[in-house]
């Protein structure tokens, strides 16, 4: 990603949380990424780490229409995805399908605020704001906003950015590469 990309999305992020009223931590810690697709409009996220502690983290992004996080898993990773602000559109599998936009006969059973709700696989289910869904291990996910931007929260077990992301797509890389096209507004998590 060019740094000129990476500091727009910080300035977009940063504003929409303001207009929503999300106070950010000092010195929080920003994950601006592509996925290493090169098309951050069509793939990215832009990512605050609240919290990362062994036992638990906490996460609050931000994307715009248009954007959608690649589909994947996690082994261990047990989380919560909540729609804070717009509306966010899930689609969810309970095995690993053949590609991002393959809905499927199949059902997969998440809580949905707290209650266990059966979806069909790889069909779109849209969150309102403050609506949760609880994603356990093994539950492959992909997620964009319905709205012109969606603020998403994210509760979880621990992260590990590393070994426990799993994507359908292989070319898809958790970290963006960056070109220095400009000075850096902020350094991201990855540098």
């Amino acid at each position: 990603m060019k740094r000129s990309a990476i500091n727009q999305a910080y300035r977009q992020a940063r504003d929409c949380f303001h207009k929503h009223c999300w106070v950010l931590p000092p010195n929080p810690q920003w994950d601006i990424t592509d996925f290493g697709l090169g098309d951050f409009d069509r793939h990215g996220l832009t990512l605050i780490n609240l919290a990362a502690e062994p036992e638990y983290c906490e996460k609050l992004m931000y994307a715009r229409l248009g954007q959608r996080t690649p589909c994947h898993t996690h082994a261990k990773k047990k989380e919560d995805i909540i729609c804070r602000a717009g509306s966010l559109t899930l689609w969810l599998w309970a095995r690993k399908p053949a590609d991002e936009n393959s809905p499927s006969n199949d059902l997969v059973t998440v809580p949905i605020n707290g209650i266990p709700t059966e979806l069909p696989a790889g069909r779109p289910y849209v969150l309102a704001a403050g609506h949760r869904v609880t994603l356990v291990p093994g539950v492959w996910h992909a997620f964009a906003p319905s709205s012109d931007e969606c603020i998403i929260g994210e509760v979880s077990t621990a992260n590990d950015d590393l070994r426990d992301n799993f994507f359908v797509n292989p070319g898809v890389g958790r970290f963006p590469g960056i070109e220095e096209d400009e000075p850096a507004r902020i350094h991201l998590l990855s540098e």
